[in-house]
């Protein structure tokens, strides 16, 4: 269905883009009624709220869970900073990304398509679907620890209950954007609540939790190894691409002017939902710091199930299993949002449409197999970190190239400082790759 104006319903500011955003009408109504000055503080804000939630999801997946509880263990508080260096790294890339969805309509790998060599384009392609692969992998193997470490079930029939659930979130997708977006809110929130009760357990140390944010140090080699993997852990390249793609069409604006204000309002979701992810990401960090470094453990973050044995150990209350709940929650949301993604590198890049369910049916074969052999997976979480980091540069290259170009993007063109602050975010995480190299 072609993009027309519905007078009956967003006269003034927005357009119908596709049948799904017509079914979610009441949401259209309220964001034409922000854009039109008739709502106003929150009740303005809410209509564009979700997108940011979404995307927010890959960065409190279970590779958080397994980096940050290792850094905290093994360094005590020292990495904060990087915690916090990369959360506001993200906040500045997905608020880029959704800008690029809400400027043109089209996604990152379709613009790519659109305007890269046709065999950049195949190696784009190729290596962001590594990517994801990577990244489906962490989450699909946390879901299933996590079910594990609640229920005590064996690991391959986690696994396969962790599949189920997947579909069934996968499922909401059909009812329209909204169904998607409070289901996911719903699991965030989950996890909120989860480490909040950890971090007042654990009661960490002020002073040592403001001097680990504030005052950058690296530890040695190992250390450095862990500041990558937590960047590769919060600054998820698939992510990246997801943010462009829903933003296209969920609240389309109907000209310029329009468009600048929705991005103003997407800006608040991304703060908002990074936020969020940002402060569990820090108590993930903190926690471990607090319960195993301090007590001279450092080798306990290295294996999840010992992290939800030690937090019962040193916490009580069923901590640990407050651990695997929200291990669960992360990796099960985690691996829909995955999988989204997936569906639309493939769709993006090369115009190849593969149904959802399919996608995610073979997506979860290298994660089966990995747990069929017996591989430890919490190694297996943190290897993949490190090799998310160096598919960032890959996607977010041509998303600083195409911000910055005013006939892409018109009036929602890259300001000069966001574009040098971008740059710089690529430059620090390609120092990083490089250090680690050599």
């Amino acid at each position: 269905m072609s993009a027309e104006p519905v007078e009956s319903v967003a006269p003034r500011h927005i357009v119908i883009a596709d049948s799904a955003a017509a079914g979610e009408a009441r949401v259209v109504l309220a964001a034409e009624a922000a854009l039109a000055g008739e709502r106003r503080g929150i009740r303005a804000v809410l209509p564009f709220l979700g997108p940011a939630f979404i995307a927010a999801v890959a960065y409190v997946d279970p590779g958080n869970f397994a980096t940050n509880m290792a850094g905290g263990a093994q360094f005590g508080y020292a990495l904060l900073w990087v915690v916090l260096a990369a959360n506001l790294m993200a906040m500045l890339i997905q608020s880029m990304s959704a800008k690029l969805g809400i400027a043109t309509g089209r996604s990152l790998p379709e613009v790519c398509r659109d305007r890269l060599p046709r065999r950049a384009v195949w190696l784009l392609w190729l290596q962001a679907e590594a990517v994801a692969m990577a990244t489906d992998l962490a989450e699909f193997v946390g879901a299933a620890l996590g079910l594990r470490l609640v229920f005590g079930l064996s690991l391959w029939m986690s696994a396969v209950l962790t599949a189920l659930a997947a579909f069934l979130i996968l499922a909401m997708q059909v009812r329209g954007f909204r169904w998607l977006e409070t289901t996911i809110t719903a699991l965030v929130v989950v996890v909120v609540a989860a480490f909040g009760l950890e971090l007042l357990r654990a009661a960490p140390s002020v002073s040592g939790m403001t001097r680990g944010m504030f005052v950058p140090a690296f530890a040695g080699g190992n250390s450095a190894l862990l500041a990558a993997s937590i960047v590769g852990a919060t600054v998820m390249p698939h992510v990246i691409y997801l943010h462009s793609s829903l933003t296209t069409k969920r609240i389309v604006g109907a000209h310029p002017a329009a468009r600048r204000k929705i991005f103003c309002f997407e800006v608040i979701d991304v703060v908002f939902a990074m936020g969020i992810a940002g402060i569990i990401n820090l108590s993930m960090l903190a926690t471990a710091a607090a319960v195993f470094h301090s007590r001279g453990l450092p080798g306990a973050g290295d294996d999840l199930a010992s992290i939800a044995s030690g937090l019962d150990r040193f916490l009580g209350a069923h901590t640990g299993t407050i651990f695997g709940i929200a291990l669960l929650t992360s990796g099960i949301a985690s691996s829909s949002v995955g999988t989204l993604s997936g569906q639309l590198i493939m769709e993006g890049f090369l115009r190849w449409r593969v149904p959802v369910f399919l996608r995610r049916a073979i997506t979860m074969i290298p994660a089966l197999a990995l747990i069929g052999v017996g591989f430890n997976p919490t190694r297996a979480l943190v290897l993949s970190q490190v090799f998310l980091s160096f598919g960032i540069p890959f996607a977010l290259i041509p998303l600083i190239w195409f911000t910055r170009d005013r006939q892409i993007m018109g009036l929602l063109v890259n300001r000069r400082l966001t574009s040098w602050a971008a740059c710089a975010v690529g430059s620090v995480i390609i120092a990083l790759n490089i250090y680690l190299l050599a």
